[in-house]
Formats: C-alpha cells, structure tokens, sequence
C-alpha cells in the first residue's frame, strides 16, 4: 500500500462540478493498493499517518500530530501511484490492485479511518475526479507498506 500525504490548510473533490467531499485543516490521503496488500497495512498506513508529528506547534515547530489537533482527512484512490516509468514511455500499472481488489481495500481504509473520530471524507473510486487542495507548507510525505519501507522505518 502507498499513500501520499499532502498536509492541507483545506482540499476538496469534485466530480462532474458538484463537491463529493472536502476537508479543512488536515490531511489530503491519496492511497494506492498493490497486490497482497492487507488490513494489516491499512491499520500501519492509519497509525502512521494519524501520529506523524507534522503540524505546527505554537512555536512553530512540526510537534503535533493529525490526532493531536483534530485534522481532517480526505482520501483519494490513486491507482497511479503504483505507476512504473522504468521502461517505455506509458506507464505500466501492473503491481497495482485489480479493480475490485482495490475497491474492497479503499472502502476498508476509509472505515477504519473513521474509527479514529476524525472527520473523514472520500472522492469517489473509480470517477474522474477534480481534486484541489492547498498544500500548507508545503508538507508532502510518501507511506509505503512494502517490506523496506517498513524495515527502514522500524516498523
């Protein structure tokens, strides 16, 4: 699983000009799901992200978590995260979720986000979406679940 956090003063999603979801001050999440990815990985991506210790405090140091100042969250599917530019010119997404897999894997991530109290919204899965934000910072940090990732992060 990958996620790309972006830390926003505010973020929305629109589809076909109507707003389907949108957040002030928080965090925008675009996930990604790979094959083999497991509840387990969207439990460590949730613990992580909640925890991080990227907002500001009063003395301006990124001492405070999403959790710590009540954040928001926004989640986005983001298939193309999983995209591999290593060969050829267009991408190839073959270690992404299938479909349905990753539909399966997106909902789950949004309902244990809201197990956290925080207010969460979603874009569609699957839509052409708009997605505008306002990156405050700006603060952009890429999660991934797999096994270097984590073992480079302690766990």
């Amino acid at each position: 699983m990958r996620t790309l956090l972006q830390r926003v003063s505010w973020a929305k999603v629109e589809i076909n000009g109507k707003i389907v979801g949108q957040i002030q001050k928080g965090l925008l999440v675009l996930l990604g799901v790979a094959h083999g990815d497991t509840d387990a990985h969207c439990q460590f991506i949730i613990e992580k992200l909640t925890n991080l210790r990227i907002f500001e405090d009063d003395t301006g140091k990124m001492n405070l978590s999403l959790l710590d100042i009540k954040g928001e969250l926004l989640v986005v599917s983001q298939f193309t995260l999983y995209a591999d530019c290593k060969k050829g010119r267009r991408p190839s997404f073959t270690d992404a979720a299938a479909p349905d897999v990753a539909r399966d894997m997106y909902k789950k991530f949004v309902q244990k986000c809201s197990v956290t109290g925080l207010k969460v919204e979603q874009g569609e899965f699957g839509a052409n979406m708009a997605v505008s934000l306002c990156n405050s910072g700006p603060v952009t940090i890429m999660l991934d679940t797999r096994p270097e990732s984590v073992a480079a992060d302690g766990g």
